[in-house]
Formats: C-alpha cells, structure tokens, sequence
C-alpha cells in the first residue's frame, strides 16, 4: 500500500504528514498574538474569513529558535475536525511512501513528549519522520487552541 506525504523541513530534519490531513501549504502571513495561550501557540490568522490558530512546530518540538525566511510557511491541516495552522521552515515536495518503507520509531526515541512520532520512512536519500496530528497536542493543549480559535 502507499502513502501520499507532504514532506517538510524543521531544523534541517524532514517530517511528514497524510496528504488528506493537510488543508493547504500559505506563505507567512499577519498573526494576530492572544494573551494566555501555551508558549508554541503564535496566535490566530484570517485564512479566507475562517480564524485558523497558528502554532510554531519548532517551539512545540523544544527545538532552537529560527528566525523566518522567505520559505517559511503556514500549513494549514485538520486535527479532530478544527482547521490549525502550522509554522515549518519549508515544504519540499509530496511523495507517495510504500508502507513496506515505514518502520515504527525506535524504542529508546519513544518517550511521552515523542508520542507524535507515527513512524519513520526510510527513502532513498533520507528518513522522514512521520507524524501523528493527533497526538502533537495534547488533550489540553488542544482544548486550549480551540478556546484561542473561538475568542
């Protein structure tokens, strides 16, 4: 069976997500910041007259801090039904990914803060990490983003 990924960039890492969970790739545009939202939620943006929540991946990740170029992008997915938008450092391609090119991720790199990671796909030339939409926030974080999203 194969799989349809959109592939990102993060810290020079490759990441991916079901093609049919991914609404749209936006270029950066004006976020609006609200007050008392967790540390990765950048705020909400007007997508098409829909407020969409914005989160920083790389804030989300613990990753270092990078400062937005001209490939950054805003990509806009479904988790559990509510559009949220994304902030990566770029979006490289669409690949279909034979599942047989999956494994599960490694034991030792499995904790509670890495319970998003679906899987890895090995390609060619490179890993991707597959992620999981539902389990990048978790229960209370996500309620926390839908608050920010109806205010």
């Amino acid at each position: 069976m194969e799989l349809q990924m959109v592939v990102f960039e993060l810290a020079d890492e490759h990441y991916g997500l079901d093609i049919a969970t991914v609404e749209g790739i936006i270029k950066l545009q004006p976020i609006t910041k609200m007050p008392h939202t967790p540390h990765f939620v950048e705020g909400v943006t007007n997508l098409r007259g829909t407020i969409v929540p914005v989160i920083d991946l790389r804030k989300r990740f613990d990753l270092p801090h990078q400062d937005e170029t001209a490939e950054s992008r805003i990509v806009v997915v479904y988790m559990d039904k509510s559009k949220v938008g994304m902030i990566v450092d770029g979006v490289s391609q669409v690949l279909r990914i034979n599942s047989e090119a999956i494994e599960p991720p490694p034991p030792m790199a499995t904790t509670v803060h890495s319970a998003f990671i679906k899987g890895i796909a090995k390609l060619d030339n490179q890993l991707v990490i597959l992620l999981d939409l539902n389990k990048v926030l978790s229960h209370e974080e996500y309620s926390s983003l839908q608050a920010v999203a109806s205010a």
